[in-house]
């Protein structure tokens, strides 16, 4: 197949008629058109990693963003700290998509108010409870909270929690005033003592007139309810500017303000104190009392002491109310116990004279409350129905020897109580604990006392027994050595004995008892 000169000129004539029409479609083109003069320069422009639109080289776009700031932060009261990175990249064009300023204004917009959103520090409000600190998007959140820690203890509704502006303070802190919600009522004749305005006036005219005697106020007399209520920690309420992350919504934060928490403290054990007791009135159970006490406790059968201190958790809120109230109870009573105190006996021994029986009085008492625990109680009025007999109690005054380890370091190898048979000959309901020591290691009284035994005792080995002014005994067997005499007096950590392997034993070892009333008892309950 040929193509003349004629064919090729038809061919070029029409690839240069379709791409001048292809320009001309280009410039009439929706978002594009003729820039200008060949070569002007355009604005492609970006705001924070975001293609916000490209505008003609004439163009402000600082200005632009600064309209931008300023329109969103026009729709807040919020502090806002907006980092903005803005890029310009300027390039010479013919033509192109071009947009205008109010289009480009418009994403700037939404760029910037996301960042705003990411970055703004909101109104909130700092709640300071003594060193608790929680934080809170609005005022009434902080009043919400205080209510609701007062209201659990006000069912009625007589109390309100106001903030009010703390003078004293350099800055503007807000504290809290609880003040009684008294409804006025309006002032009539009606109710007024237009007599003792009479008696007012003629007392004035003819000297004093004699008052008629007040008979003892009745039960029905006393005005019964909460009389004063307020916060024991120091509330400070005030206002900063935080990110959203460090706010705390308002259930959560009356949760973790008035929600009982568990806090440390220490209680000191009082003469009479059982660990039962103590359990009962602190509400907190045995175990756990062990548990926290394990240097001091061994179980629950382990015997306090007056004077120990134990560690305990106590159920708190972060902030306690305290309040005083007046109530009228008709009330089965119990009389205070009396003690007689004998000189001659032990604080471990007690024994009761008399019985004790309930009796029934009305009554009406002023009582203060931190949270739910009463703290103290006052009676205002009794009238006793049935009097109650007191318990009556004789106790000891002498404070109890106490108990030590009889020597440094030993190994424990048999507890007391029941074991299997370490050899034949030897007991398997243990009346002591074993000890293993190297022969002729230092023994030491473990009380003070008389000794009454030293020497051999069959299976014990070599053996010396100590009688302590309680009435208990120590025996300390499988001797090497006997360093005492019967009758001879000791005191606490005296040596009296080398250790050994002597009686019925499988190695050299101590043997040592604590016998109270004659009864062999595990000697770990007593020493300290």
């Amino acid at each position: 197949m040929k193509f003349d000169a004629n064919y090729k000129s038809l061919k070029y004539a029409h690839v240069k008629t379709t791409l001048f029409i292809l320009v001309i479609s280009l410039f009439f083109a929706r978002g594009c058109g003729f820039i200008g003069n060949i070569g002007e320069t355009v604005y492609h422009i970006s705001l924070n990693g975001h293609n916000v639109g490209t505008l003609k080289g004439d163009s402000d776009v600082e200005k632009l963003l600064l309209r931008a700031r300023k329109n969103v932060a026009s729709a807040t009261d919020e502090l806002m700290f907006m980092e903005m990175e803005l890029v310009i990249d300027e390039k010479k064009a013919l033509w192109g998509d071009v947009d205008t300023e109010e289009d480009v204004l418009l994403r700037m917009e939404s760029v910037v108010a996301e960042a705003v959103q990411e970055s703004t520090l909101h109104r909130a409000y700092t709640m300071k409870i003594n060193e608790y600190i929680i934080n809170v998007p609005k005022l009434d959140d902080v009043r919400q909270i205080l209510q609701t820690a007062v209201s659990k203890y006000d069912p009625e509704n007589q109390f309100k929690v106001e903030l009010v502006l703390d003078n004293l303070r350099e800055f503007n802190v807000l504290t809290t005033n609880i003040v009684e919600q008294v409804e006025e009522e309006p002032v009539t004749m009606q109710g007024t003592n237009f007599e003792a305005g009479i008696q007012s006036f003629m007392s004035g005219l003819t000297g004093e007139v004699e008052e008629e005697p007040k008979d003892e106020m009745g039960f029905e007399d006393f005005d019964l309810g909460i009389s004063d209520i307020d916060f024991v920690e120091e509330v400070e309420v005030v206002e900063v500017y935080l990110p959203p992350s460090q706010l705390t919504g308002l259930e959560e934060a009356i949760e973790k303000v008035t929600k009982e928490q568990e806090s440390a403290a220490i209680y000191e054990v009082k003469t009479g104190d059982t660990l039962y007791e103590i359990a009962i009135n602190l509400n907190i159970t045995i175990d756990k009392i062990v548990e926290m006490n394990s240097n001091l406790l061994k179980n629950s059968e382990s015997t306090l002491h007056v004077g120990d201190k134990l560690y305990i958790t106590i159920p708190e809120p972060e902030l306690s109310v305290k309040r005083t109230q007046t109530q009228y109870y008709e009330e089965i009573y119990d009389a205070e116990v009396q003690y007689i105190d004998n000189d001659e006996w032990y604080t471990t021994k007690q024994e009761v004279r008399q019985q004790p029986s309930s009796g029934f009085r009305k009554v009406v008492v002023e009582e203060s409350y931190v949270n739910d625990d009463e703290v103290t109680r006052t009676i205002l009025k009794e009238e006793v129905l049935k009097e109650a007999v007191a318990k009556i109690v004789e106790r000891g005054t002498k404070v109890p020897p106490t108990y030590i380890r009889p020597l440094t370091g030993g190994r424990l190898t048999s507890k007391f109580g029941y074991r299997n048979r370490p050899t034949a000959g030897a007991s398997s309901n243990h009346a002591g604990v074993d000890l293993a020591t190297p022969t002729g290691t230092t023994i030491k009284a473990s009380s003070g006392g008389k000794v009454t035994h030293a020497g051999w005792a069959s299976g014990y080995g070599y053996l010396v027994t100590i009688k302590h002014p309680d009435g208990n005994e120590t025996r300390y067997g499988h001797l090497s050595k006997v360093l005492v005499s019967v009758g001879q007096t000791v005191k606490q950590g005296q040596t009296i004995a080398k250790s050994g392997n002597t009686g019925i034993s499988t190695g050299p070892h101590l043997h040592f008892e604590i016998r109270v009333n004659g009864t062999p008892v595990d000697p770990f309950k007593y020493i300290k």
